[in-house]
């Protein structure tokens, strides 16, 4: 059977046994069949908690690309769970940028899960252009102080932390609206910026 044909018939999720039943094969066959797409980069393969193996079967695989929450669950403890995937085709986003896509979702679990990136974080200019540009530089900086408190990160350069740090005049801000700590009020009033999280909230990370 030809690649075109076999994939179009089997675009989609699909198990070994929903393969068989699709092509009326057996399971030898319809692994051989899985292996060719998978070859040709149509495949993604997930195993399940019960070693059963799934199938993503897809021309946007084959078309390669990451997403933003791929990149964050391959750094980070914290998982997150999407119920859409957005690839970036062409090229794989920089840590920089998906610390900066996770911060402009204001989702509580995704900023969370986004702070195991700074232990990656290397380049500051591209952090401080994109921070810049999208008016969170004090946000970033609060979270960078929150993971100095979980976990060894690389160093803030001080052309960060200079440009970053507010005025007097500054009004605080929030990471996500309408949360505050009680844990971190020092950070806060650093950045003057409200973070989302307690102590309690980080136990993850542990």
């Amino acid at each position: 059977m030809k690649i075109r044909e076999l994939f179009k018939k089997l675009e989609g999720i699909q198990t070994i046994e929903s393969i068989m039943d699709a092509l009326q094969v057996d399971k030898k066959t319809a692994v051989y069949y899985a292996y060719r797409l998978r070859k040709e980069g149509y495949v993604k393969t997930k195993k399940q908690s019960n070693n059963h193996r799934v199938y993503n079967i897809s021309f946007e695989n084959k078309l390669g690309g990451k997403s933003y929450y791929e990149i964050i669950n391959q750094h980070s403890p914290i998982k997150i769970a999407t119920p859409f995937i957005y690839k970036i085709y062409g090229k794989e986003p920089s840590l920089e940028e998906t610390l900066v896509y996770a911060i402009k979702t204001k989702s509580l679990r995704t900023v969370l899960a986004s702070l195991a990136l700074f232990k990656k974080i290397a380049n500051w200019v591209e952090l401080y252009n994109l921070a810049k540009e999208n008016h969170i530089e004090r946000q970033v900086g609060a979270l960078y102080d929150i993971a100095r408190n979980i976990m060894k990160v690389r160093k803030m350069s001080k052309k960060f932390m200079n440009n970053s740090l507010p005025k007097e005049r500054y009004k605080f801000e929030y990471v996500i609206p309408q949360l505050k700590s009680d844990d971190f009020k020092e950070i806060e009033k650093k950045w003057k910026v409200h973070v989302p999280f307690n102590i309690k909230d980080l136990e993850e990370y542990k």
